[in-house]
């Protein structure tokens, strides 16, 4: 008693675990919730038998997966682990889980009929009358009948409820399902497929269309899945899988499907299976009103094309009886139509129309609700009501007389295909002489010459037919999705086929399918509109006598039983696999190979593999065979992203995997590691609980980090332990040990308290510290003042970047290099003859000792200086040994800021990021000197300018070459390009110093880009580009360790020496992806946002200046083919007029472009993509008048005659004249308004053209400049005469310069054209719009054409149709 007490006591102390299970199923079920509160001691084997209890299922069906994760693996039902090891979160946590399908079987009903529930549906005689597997019981919960009173797919049955089996949809194959499913359910077409034996001896079965649809419909009578895959039959059209992709028609699927299965079922007992079941015949007649004379085709349709709606008509037919009607009513040809009669010898008033002879087995109705707007030029879809009745009487639209009466001429043309549906079938027989040997209903009668309703006969009363498919289309006319409703003939009741869900409808649902939208908005009132309504109906004669039921599995012939056996055994085999599938952990797995260094692979394993399996698989995936021992070698528990051993597994190697990684999952939140070591090595035990630190030691007097060395630590260790620890490894004394602990980036912490844990420290799985111990008085000094600081600061900030030096040919860099002020000792040498620069290892070497001088002048400078006045700025600065370089522009400035020791330690100088004042005689004639040449490198690259966007806020992305630029920082106004614009603007105040909100200047900068406040020393190291990067040019190339903290205008200064010219003499272009290159130019941003190993180009070419703007010139050629040309790349400023700019471009132009022009021929005007805008008058100035940004464009156009602009109020239009008589469109002429009126536009045209101002229509021009449009369409197109008095209002909204007005003469009339001519000219002005990449007119998305290839696959030749 006392120890049942004791049992009680301990399940009540016990931790317990909640699970909430959902049941996926079954819809009904998917808002119920199981909860179960179990012991943490709980196995996963019991949990499965509580909760199959619980839902009422049959221990075993059911399969768990986790509910709240992407790991949808179930978890092991026979596993004995406990709740608490196999990922349960216990004390009263939520572990969600859900109920879903054990091998894509539904799970069983735990009923007294479950025994018969379970059986094949192979061996119960008691399901085979079903079409899928009995559907599960009413009492179980679901109920079978469908009460909804609205249809919802998010009520979608499950398989074993309705008894059928889904399709998957591959992508947009759900008109391929619909069909298929539609054929399935059909009893005639079904029975008579399993009747034909493949022969595999003769063909292949991939490639066999009659088996895989065979196989398929086997598979959906006989298998326990949800859903079947499609893409065997696919595979069997010769389909690849990007036909899967493509969206059809599925009226034209149903034609190309029974084509192929024609041509496959040829010399077969089904070669006329298709025309017996589907196929009618009716008359094509034309009957002469004056002596009954009627000429007669026979044709034969595998569907009859109902119209919606008439063209030109708003209202459509309201049901199918009324689109019948209309089919075969009859029209007069009367007038200019008539007929000839072969009998009267001359044209007569006739009667044509079309007459049903026969209706097939298989009625098909087409919805045609797909038409053309020629309005819009767009496909459209109708939307509109159309009803259909459940069963259709086609007795009223047989026709009763004999088709071969004494006056009828009959010429049956088995060849000829009518338009739409109705087409003629050449392997069929001809109707015209069989003896209605089809399955068709043939009926022929004798008659008069003109048609008498007869009372219904016997054959006419059978004409009654029953509607079994309704192919529904919901979307619009650009695309949408297919399922279907069909009937089954077995209960009578409706199914919904959507892709991979069966459910039951009701007539209600079929009823939804009729269309009809609200509101009436005119003829197109639903064109575009998304709507859901039916295509394509199916009807199946009502005759019991022909009528046939499906067959069942034990009615199958022989070869299908066997091909049964062999899918069953294939399914089988797939759920073996699976099984192996299931219970294989796969796990990410690293190694650090002796050889190729860190390798990563995936490991999968099955679950009862031991550790020492496992460790032998890892090793041979990892191809250590000879590099080293097996024993060598060991898995360890990793986290790759901390890069953190977890622990080891001593003593466990024959553990099974299962266990070891706490059960199977498609995914684990850690990795393994397999560990390698030299023989004479020993394996270091990794503990649970430790954290590894990774321990850089520092070294202050050669100013070197080392490479770390792996420590392994616990948490509740104090820093006086750490600190031996570490000793230990690394040889250090631990008296005079500094340990810092970077704890995330630039966060450096000193751990000086003796007692204090590593958890307390924060600490976590993988740390970084940094160790100093040495005798200097470094230690003394605040943490933050130490040169250990200062050091390890300088490493975290510091980057390394790769600079591209520019191209410089001999005569430039002579002339550069006097902008350099050199002095005695440290000038750089140049041979001005063969302006050959010296290598960078030449700098290198040349200035190490000059370097190294002056760092020891510096420090004794430093030491006498007052240490509290340098306390800031040595925060962020480097050591007080490292070298400093000064301005280029004075004499230490000219050196290279290189250092390369001889044994090979990092040699840093001090630069300061912005330099002291310069003398200013000697930059003014270098820049004089340079401005000319640096309009010689104008831009080459193909960066296009529509790319200009940022991604970094320290860059301004323009064109690497020719783009536009931003304002650059701290430049005034005092250095235009020319001494012209200095003598323009004598006299004007100046009001350019204010730096640009949107110009990335800062008044901290002077005109040279350096620095007017104190000095803050940075850290900067050359060194030349590898000669191993092939990619790389190492004599232009140089790497650049720079601290990202530096200051853009810093940067350039210190590059000076390397690029030969001042700072104001050259560009700096960021590199990104796809080497695009895009300008840097805001100079106080720093280089935070670069990251190591960045690309860097230097150009050369004048930097921008305070309150400038680079900006891209075209030439607006408005008569040319191509009316956009690029000319050159130019600086405008703000302040400048625009005749000054044009003084400033024209010596330009002439010396870049050969264009020699005066300065009142050209004139400037805005430019919005390809449009021309508004025209810039000389006396305007930009910003003022006109807003100028940093990505900007302008047009410069020649005038031929003096600028008629001079006021803002003008208006400047683009006129081209519209002759239909020679369907010719005359060039462009430009016309200057006063005003905006209808009437003085009129009036110029008129004057202008000489057209008379009644007869001139006129028109605006549509789409970009030069708003090209087809001569075929201008006439009809274009919106002529718009009844507006002024431009500027709606539909015209001419309100700026450069507006396209198209004119013409209303008396003139077109040219007639031939079909001939009219062809040529329309591949003419397809060939030139294509050009000009203007459209030739309304072209929806490309749709490839729907085929089934009978040899397997797309034809060899390319010419086949």
């Amino acid at each position: 008693m006392k120890k049942k007490i004791s049992q009680i006591q301990n399940a009540a102390e016990e931790p317990r675990v909640l699970c909430i299970i959902q049941d996926t199923t079954c819809a009904k079920r998917v808002n119920e919730r199981l909860t179960l509160n179990l012991p943490a001691s709980t196995t996963l084997s019991t949990l499965y038998k509580d909760v199959a209890q619980k839902a009422g299922y049959v221990s075993g069906t059911l399969a768990l997966v986790w509910g709240n994760t992407s790991d949808m693996a179930p978890l092991d039902h026979n596993s004995e682990m406990p709740l608490s090891d196999s990922g349960f979160e216990p004390d009263g946590k939520r572990n969600f889980l859900q109920l879903t399908d054990k091998d894509g079987e539904q799970p069983q009903i735990a009923s007294d009929e479950s025994g018969t529930a379970d059986s094949s549906g192979l061996d119960d005689s008691s399901q085979e009358r079903f079409i899928g597997p009995l559907p599960r019981d009413a009492t179980a919960g679901c109920s079978g009948d469908y009460s909804s009173p609205s249809y919802s797919y998010s009520s979608i049955l499950s398989k074993s409820e309705t008894g059928y089996v889904g399709l998957v949809n591959q992508a947009m194959t759900c008109y391929l399902n619909s069909l298929l499913q539609t054929l399935f359910m059909t009893p005639e077409f079904r029975n008579a497929l399993y009747n034909w034996e493949f022969e595999e001896l003769e063909e292949d079965p991939v490639t066999s269309i009659p088996f895989q649809l065979q196989r398929l419909f086997v598979l959906l009578q006989t298998s326990k899945k949800r859903a079947i895959e499609t893409t065997d039959v696919t595979r069997s059209f010769g389909w690849d899988s990007s036909e899967a992709w493509q969206q059809h028609d599925i009226q034209e699927l149903c034609r190309v499907m029974f084509d192929a299965l024609e041509q496959k079922w040829k010399q077969t007992e089904q070669a006329d299976l298709i025309n017996q079941l589907y196929q009618g015949k009716l008359k094509d007649y034309v009957r002469c009103l004056e002596c009954g004379y009627e000429s007669v085709r026979i044709d034969t349709y595998l569907d009859i094309p109902l119209v919606i709606r008439p063209f030109g008509v708003s209202q459509a037919y309201g049901s199918v009886e009324e689109a019948l009607q209309a089919f075969v009513q009859p029209e007069t040809l009367d007038g200019a139509n008539q007929y000839f009669c072969e009998r009267c010898k001359k044209k007569c008033d006739a009667r044509k129309g079309l007459r049903f002879l026969h209706f097939p087995y298989l009625l098909t109705l087409q919805l045609k609700r797909f038409d053309f707007d020629y309005t819009t030029m767009h496909r459209i879809k109708l939307n509109d009501r159309m009803t259909f009745p459940e069963e259709l009487d086609m007795s009223p639209f047989i026709d009763m007389e004999d088709e071969k009466s004494p006056q009828t001429e009959s010429c049956t043309d088995s060849g000829a295909e009518n338009e739409g549906s109705c087409h003629s079938d050449q392997m069929s027989n001809d109707f015209s002489t069989d003896d209605c040997v089809d399955e068709g209903i043939c009926l022929d009668s004798t008659g008069s010459t003109e048609r008498v309703l007869k009372p219904k006969s016997s054959s006419q009363s059978m004409l009654t037919f029953e509607l079994f498919s309704v192919m529904v289309h919901s979307g619009s006319a650009a695309g949408g999705h297919y399922y279907a409703c069909i009937k089954s003939f077995s209960d009578g009741q409706w199914y919904s086929y959507n892709d991979q869900h069966v459910s039951k409808i009701t007539q209600d649902d079929i009823r939804k399918t009729h269309g009809g939208s609200s509101g009436n908005r005119g003829y197109y009132s639903s064109a575009f509109a998304s709507s859901t309504n039916a295509y394509m109906l199916i009807y199946r004669l009502k005759d019991p006598s022909r009528n046939a039921k499906y067959l069942t599995v034990e009615d199958f012939p022989g070869h299908i039983k066997s091909l049964v056996q062999k899918e069953k055994e294939s399914e089988e085999q797939e759920k073996r696999q699976r099984e192996i599938e299931r219970n294989t952990c796969k796990i990410k797995l690293f190694c650090m190979h002796p050889v190729k260094l860190m390798m990563e692979s995936k490991l999968e394993v099955h679950k009862d593999k031991t550790l020492r399996e496992a460790t032998e698989m890892a090793y041979k995936m990892m191809e250590l065979d000879g590099v080293a021992a097996l024993d060598c070698c060991r898995l360890v528990k990793y986290d790759e992203f901390h890069e953190y051993l977890e622990r080891s597994y001593e003593g466990e190697e024959d553990t099974l995997m299962g266990l070891l990684l706490g059960g199977v999952k498609s995914s684990y939140m850690f990795d393994l590691l397999l560990e390698t070591r030299r023989p004479e090595q020993v394996f270091q035990p990794y503990k649970p609980g430790e954290v590894m630190v990774k321990v850089h030691v520092v070294d202050l007097k050669s100013e070197t980090i080392a490479s770390p060395i792996s420590v392994r630590a616990y948490l509740n260790q104090t820093i006086t332990e750490f600190k031996q620890l570490i000793a230990q490894a690394a040889g250090l004394s631990a008296e005079a040990m500094r340990l810092v602990l970077e704890r995330c980036y630039n966060d450096l912490r000193l751990l000086y308290v003796p007692n204090k844990t590593l958890k307390a420290e924060g600490f976590f799985r993988s740390n970084k510290v940094f160790v100093e111990s040495s005798e200097s008085t470094d230690h003394q000094v605040a943490f933050t003042d130490s040169v250990l600081w200062k050091l390890l600061d300088r490493h975290g900030n510091t980057i390394r970047l790769v600079v591209l030096l520019p191209e410089q040919s001999p005569g430039t860099l002579a002339k550069r290099t006097l902008c350099q002020k050199v002095g005695d000792d440290s000038e750089v040498p140049l041979d001005g003859s063969n302006g050959n620069r010296k290598s960078v290892e030449a700098i290198l070497e040349e200035s190490t000792e000059k370097l190294k001088n002056l760092s020891l002048q510096r420090q004794q400078q430093q030491q006498q200086g007052s240490s509290n006045s340098n306390s800031d700025s040595q925060k962020s600065s480097d050591t007080s040994d490292f070298e400093h370089i000064e301005s280029p522009t004075q004499e230490a400035d000219s050196n290279s800021s290189l250092c390369i020791g001889a044994d090979n330690r990092e040699l840093e100088n001090r630069t300061r990021a912005t330099a002291g004042s310069s003398g200013g005689a000697s930059s003014d004639p270098c820049e004089e000197r340079s401005d000319s040449e640096v309009n010689n490198d104008r831009s080459t690259s193909s960066v296009d300018s529509d790319i200009l966007s940022s991604s970094h806020s320290s860059d301004t992305l323009c064109n690497a070459d020719s783009g536009p630029l931003q304002l650059a920082n701290g430049l005034d106004s005092h250095s235009i390009t020319s001494s012209r614009r200095s003598k323009a603007h004598e006299g004007k105040k100046e009001t350019w110093d204010t730096a640009e909100e949107d110009s990335g200047t800062d008044s901290e900068y002077d005109d040279n880009g350096k620095s007017k406040a104190g000095s803050q020393y940075l850290y900067f190291r050359v060194e030349p580009c590898s000669q191993d990067d092939p990619s790389l040019d190492a004599q232009k190339c140089l790497v650049v360790h720079v601290d990202k903290r530096i200051t853009l205008a810093a940067f350039k200064q210190n590059l000076e020496p390397y690029v030969g010219v001042t700072t104001t003499q050259f560009k700096v272009f960021r590199v990104y992806a796809n080497n695009q290159e895009f300008e840097s130019v805001r100079l106080n941003e720093t280089l935070s946002s670069f990251s190591d190993d960045n690309k860097i180009t230097i150009r050369l070419g004048r930097a921008l200046k305070k309150g400038e703007y680079r900006v891209k010139v075209y030439q607006l050629l408005v008569n040319e083919a191509e009316p956009c040309k690029f000319l050159v790349d130019t600086v405008f400023a703000k302040g400048m007029t625009v005749r000054q700019s044009k003084e400033e471009l024209l010596p330009q132009l002439r010396e870049h472009c050969k264009l020699d022009l005066s300065i009142d021929s050209v004139r400037l005007r805005k430019k919005t993509w390809k449009n021309p805008g508004t025209v810039f008058l000389d006396y305007h100035v930009y910003e003022e008048d006109i807003s100028i940004s940093s990505n900007w464009e302008v047009f410069m156009e020649v005038l031929n005659e003096p600028e008629k602009m001079k006021s803002m109020s003008q208006l400047a239009v683009l006129t081209r004249r519209w002759s239909p008589a020679t369907m010719k469109l005359g060039p462009f002429q430009e016309v200057i308004l006063e005003s905006s009126s209808v009437e003085e536009l009129k009036e110029k045209l008129s004057e202008m053209s000489a057209i008379p101002l009644e007869n001139l229509d006129f028109a605006k021009g549509r789409g970009t400049f030069p708003c090209d449009i087809s001569v075929l369409e201008i006439h009809q197109d274009l919106d002529w005469n718009p009844k507006v008095s002024t431009l500027n209002v709606w539909p015209l909204y001419i309100c700026d310069d450069g507006a396209v007005v198209f004119y013409r003469d209303s008396t003139e009339e077109p040219m007639e054209l031939s079909e001939d001519e009219r062809n040529e000219l329309m591949k003419k002005e397809s060939s030139r719009l294509l050009k000009t990449g203007h459209r030739v007119s309304y072209s929806p998305r490309k749709e490839k054409a729907l085929k089934i290839y009978l040899d397997g696959g797309p034809a060899k030749d390319p010419g086949q149709d």
